[in-house]
């Protein structure tokens, strides 16, 4: 009895310790997640999706087919996540994250933005009820193959962007844009009244978005003062002088830049500082 009992107990042990090292064992993951964090106006735009391989296959119009509703990936939807309210092409999105779905056909797919993010997956289970909206986006066709499942952001803007979905050789996507103009005006407003006053980050804003050129040249002058040997803050005073039209004084600010550049081994500043003398001649 006393060997029957040793025997089941060293069974257990042994199938025991064969699970626990079965569960260990790590393998690729086929269509591997990716989490994307991209900076966007003032917040983020978050991604998060799973990425399938063609592996020779046809993908749009056999393992992706046309005319239904796709959940824009493997394994689960694909989710977005603003940081705060945008405009998705001229259609309002409050900050929050809602899941991908589109649409896929041969020359146009639909995209749908979703509000439920429980549904997952299964589409069979999709509700039109819980669309924010949806758009129409025409499909653009490469010659060069995109083997594994890709969505990113490109032409990012101070305020507007673009997502890209592609795969195989069709791409789509859609303008992304934030209207965060007021707010950074208030903040700078609000801001210059202190005694710390973010003059550099102001003048370049009014200098990047085509504000009073007379209000960015004060506060840059001032953040020269602050600052003598910030060559990146001298070559953003060049920049708005010759914006200005005041092309003598952007080349004298040009060449302090380069001055300071060089003393500081900065070789990208001393070529960018040329760039604005040669446009002074």
């Amino acid at each position: 009895m006393k060997l029957f009992n040793l025997l089941t107990i060293g069974a257990i042990l042994f199938f025991t310790q064969f699970n626990l090292s079965a569960q260990t064992l790590k393998t690729p993951t086929p269509s591997p997640i990716q989490t994307i964090k991209q900076s966007f106006a003032l917040t983020d735009i978050g991604i998060e999706y799973y990425r399938p391989s063609a592996k020779g296959r046809t993908v749009f119009g056999d393992l992706v087919p046309f005319g239904k509703i796709w959940r824009t990936g493997a394994n689960g939807p694909t989710k977005l996540t603003f940081g705060e309210d945008v405009t998705i092409e001229g259609n309002k999105v409050p900050a929050g994250t809602y899941a991908l779905y589109t649409i896929p056909n041969k020359d146009k797919w639909e995209i749908l933005f979703y509000k439920d993010l429980k549904l997952g997956g299964n589409v069979n289970d999709y509700n039109k009820e819980n669309e924010l909206f949806r758009i129409s986006s025409n499909v653009s066709l490469s010659n060069d193959k995109i083997e594994t499942f890709t969505i990113n952001v490109s032409d990012i803007a101070a305020t507007s962007c673009k997502i890209e979905v592609a795969w195989e050789n069709t791409k789509v996507s859609f303008s992304v844009n934030a209207d965060i103009d007021a707010v950074v005006m208030k903040n700078i407003e609000n801001l210059m009244e202190k005694d710390s006053r973010p003059y550099y980050q102001a003048a370049s804003y009014y200098f990047e978005n085509n504000k009073d050129l007379k209000k960015a040249l004060e506060w840059i002058n001032k953040a020269v003062e602050q600052n003598p040997k910030a060559y990146w803050v001298a070559l953003l005073k060049a920049k708005i002088e010759l914006k200005s039209g005041d092309k003598k004084a952007a080349a004298l600010t040009a060449q302090k830049v380069i001055e300071l550049a060089k003393e500081a081994k900065n070789d990208d500043y001393v070529k960018m500082a040329e760039g604005i003398i040669s446009q002074t001649k």
